[in-house]
């Protein structure tokens, strides 16, 4: 129980901050000999606390586009059309959006961070994102402890 939470917080902290990359402690924690549902039970609490991390970069996202800041940075026409971009790809198509956040989560291009950042801003819906992210996450992970256990013995 004390691995699960553990898993659980680190990959919280992962997803809130890059500098701490979750695989490089799922590669530790999966040195230990486990059975595949204790693999994938790990897998599932990594899955979640990278939810929960992603879930805060997308509320900052959604919450925050219309500060000051945020309007100062789509005047640069780069990035407004960057934006602009991204919105006439995801508007009125979920099933798009939910592919590339699904891509991101598990197999991490385009990077994750930067995806949940650009659905909050776009404002995809959370029905959509959340279970999205979680699966591709817990897939990404779970593939991870199963592998780390493999090649360690």
């Amino acid at each position: 129980m004390i691995l699960w939470l553990t898993t659980f917080a680190f990959s919280i902290a992962s997803a809130l901050l890059p500098f701490l990359p979750i695989e490089v402690y799922i590669v530790g924690a999966g040195t230990v000999e486990r059975s595949t549902s204790e693999a994938l039970a790990l897998g599932i609490a990594a899955g979640a606390g990278a939810t929960v991390g992603k879930i805060i970069w997308y509320e900052a996202a959604r919450r925050g586009s219309a500060s000051a800041w945020a309007q100062k940075k789509l005047s640069n026409p780069k990035v407004k059309a960057g934006y602009e971009r991204w919105t006439e790809r995801m508007q009125g198509r979920p099933w798009y959006g939910i592919a590339i956040i699904f891509l991101a989560s598990s197999v991490g291009i385009p990077p994750l961070l930067v995806m949940a950042v650009v659905a909050g801003l776009l404002r995809m819906p959370m029905w959509a994102f959340i279970p999205t992210v979680f699966v591709g996450r817990t897939i990404r992970f779970t593939a991870l402890f199963l592998g780390a256990d493999f090649a360690l013995h």
